[in-house]
This record gives structure tokens, C-alpha cells and sequence, in this order.
């Protein structure tokens, strides 16, 4: 069977639910964030890390891959980092500034997407550099977190996490350009293969 018609239509599946427990998450992570209850915070974290884990892994396994599963994971990824940042900013902990290129990335994102709705194109597939951007991102932060506490937990995490932001906020915007570039690809490549 192709990998295309291994993606389903079907809405009830078990990794989707792991993707709503996900994203029924974010508020209460941003929450403890803001509250400083840090060690919950990193807890929360560490719960949503491994059911994303789990719900690729149970999609392949119970070929339970869903076109509503390919939306909801990433849209899970990209609001723990949202709400990381600008609860991190907040504190004073990030700055303002740091979340600015990062929300101007999902900006830019966002736009492309009324030329593949308007060439009636799928979404692109996730290259392995925003997959990495997104890793170095949701594992930078807690870092960073983690390095505001007292101790030599702080002082090992602080750098760690340091390093991957701006590492994950590079690759980031790479992974941007080529989605963009994709896009006009498969736009052009639509164009071509239309009768003249």
C-alpha cells in the first residue's frame, strides 16, 4: 500500500487523542510558567514530549496515520514553543525581541498559505531541517527555563539552552525559506501541468 493511501480520513483514532491531551496542555504549562511553579512547568513539558513520541510511534504501528493527525501535531509543537516564549518574555527571562523573529517566522509561514489553497495544493511536506529546528526549539527553552535555577543544574542548562535556541532559531528559518520554496515549486509544477 502507498504511504498516500495509508493517510486517513478518520477524526477518532488513539494518536489523535494523545494530540488533543497535547494541546489541551499549553494553557496549563503557560500558566505554571507564568506562576513560577518552573518544576510543573518542565513536568508538563516532559508528559507532552513523550505522548508526541507515542502518537507517531502508535500512528505507524496501528496504521492510524490521519490527515487530522498531520495538522494537530505540529500545530501542538508550535504552540508549546508560542507559549514558552512569550510566557519567558514576560518574566524578562527572553527578550521581546528573540520572540519577534520568531513569530514573524510563523507570519511569514502563514502566508503562503492562500497560494496553496488558491492553486488547490496540500500542504508540504516537513522537511528533516524543520524537524531539527523544531527539536533544537522545544528542548531549548525548558533549558533556558531550567537555567534560572539556583545551583549547578542552572549553570550546566543555561548555556545548553542558549545554544539551541539560536541554533533551533537558524534552522528555523531556513526550514521557512525552503517551505517557501517548495511552495513555489509545486505551484509552478501545477502550472506546467495544466492544459494551455
Amino acid at each position: 500500500m502507498e504511504q498516500a493511501d495509508q493517510v486517513s480520513s478518520r477524526i477518532w483514532t488513539v494518536p489523535n487523542a494523545l494530540s488533543v491531551l497535547r494541546l489541551l496542555g499549553v494553557p496549563v504549562f503557560f500558566w505554571l510558567i507564568l506562576a513560577e511553579h518552573d518544576w510543573w512547568a518542565l513536568l508538563v513539558l516532559m508528559v507532552s514530549g513523550f505522548t508526541d513520541y507515542l502518537d507517531g510511534k502508535l500512528a505507524r504501528a496501528l496504521n492510524q496515520m490521519s490527515k487530522l493527525g498531520q495538522v494537530l501535531d505540529p500545530a501542538a509543537d508550535r504552540l508549546y514553543i508560542l507559549a514558552t516564549i512569550v510566557a519567558l518574555a514576560i518574566r524578562d527571562i527572553i527578550p521581546v525581541w528573540l520572540v519577534a523573529i520568531l513569530i514573524a517566522r510563523e507570519v511569514f509561514i502563514a502566508c503562503l498559505g492562500p497560494i496553496l489553497r488558491t492553486h488547490r495544493l496540500p500542504l508540504p511536506p516537513v522537511s528533516f531541517i524543520g524537524k531539527s529546528a523544531t527539536f533544537n526549539l522545544i528542548y531549548a527553552f525548558p533549558l533556558v527555563l531550567l537555567g534560572e535555577q539556583a545551583g549547578v543544574v542552572g549553570d550546566i542548562a543555561r548555556p545548553l539552552g542558549w545554544a539551541f535556541v539560536w541554533w533551533g532559531t537558524a534552522l528555523y528559518w531556513v526550514a521557512g525559506i525552503l517551505y517557501a520554496v517548495q511552495v513555489n515549486q509545486m505551484v509552478a509544477a501545477k502550472k506546467g501541468a495544466q492544459p494551455r
